[in-house]
């Protein structure tokens, strides 16, 4: 099973998390420090929420696609780089309290995407790989780009 991902950066995580509660009728499969995440299964959805500043209005962190396996985050991988798209490949790295697997792509807009895979829990929240890979791929001098970006 794969599900869409949205993650949102609120201002408000409290208020926020009592919200979309309420909105799915489930609570959080994930509660952190600065952080809850919901794995809906109707509709098959991964809402995360992270704590923005105080009073900031909602937006959109990124969007992601969760699939079941490492195998199919390098089939994801391949068929984008083989649609010319340039992707951004992080393997057992740290992000949202979980050790994951995930490849990076943004669309028109500059919209950052990951397909990605949960491998294990993890203790700390990681690096913000959405706020590398949005430095990634977004300048079209390959020479500007931070190493190990938009392979």
């Amino acid at each position: 099973m794969s599900r869409v991902q949205l993650a949102l950066r609120v201002g408000d995580l409290e208020g926020s998390i009592d919200f979309y509660s309420k909105l799915f009728g489930t609570e959080p499969a994930k509660l952190r420090p600065g952080y809850a995440n919901f794995a809906i299964a109707e509709p098959a959805l991964k809402l995360v929420l992270l704590e923005g500043e105080p009073g900031q209005a909602t937006v959109m962190d990124h969007l992601g696609v969760e699939v079941e396996s490492s195998d199919q985050v390098g089939e994801a991988s391949r068929r984008l780089t083989g649609e010319g798209l340039e992707t951004l490949t992080e393997d057992d790295t740290t992000c949202c309290y979980a050790v994951q697997d995930k490849v990076w792509v943004h669309g028109p807009g500059q919209e950052p995407w990951e397909v990605y895979t949960v491998k294990a829990d993890s203790r700390t929240f990681g690096t913000d790989s959405a706020a590398l890979a949005a430095t990634c791929c977004s300048t079209d001098a390959p020479d500007a780009r931070p190493e190990g970006c938009c392979s």
